[in-house]
């Protein structure tokens, strides 16, 4: 079993990271977000501003998955 790690490939644990890993660093990021906003007592609309702006680039990453499910790619 050259070129496998517990079984797997390297194809295989690629892709699980890419989707998984960090669909979980998205979430954990979001809880980062949250936490900063509710320590600066943001408000309503300074918590809305902090997740519009910071978690914006999240937002390209699950386009690029939905896109890549889409057109099977």
């Amino acid at each position: 079993m050259e070129g496998t790690l517990f079984g797997f490939t390297e194809e295989q644990l690629a892709h699980f990271g890419a989707t998984w890993g960090i669909g979980a660093f998205i979430l954990f990021m979001l809880f980062i977000i949250g936490e900063i906003a509710w320590r600066s007592k943001a408000g309503k609309t300074g918590t809305f501003v902090l997740f519009f702006v910071l978690a914006f680039g999240m937002v390209g990453f699950i386009a690029k998955s939905i896109i890549e499910k889409i057109w099977g790619i």
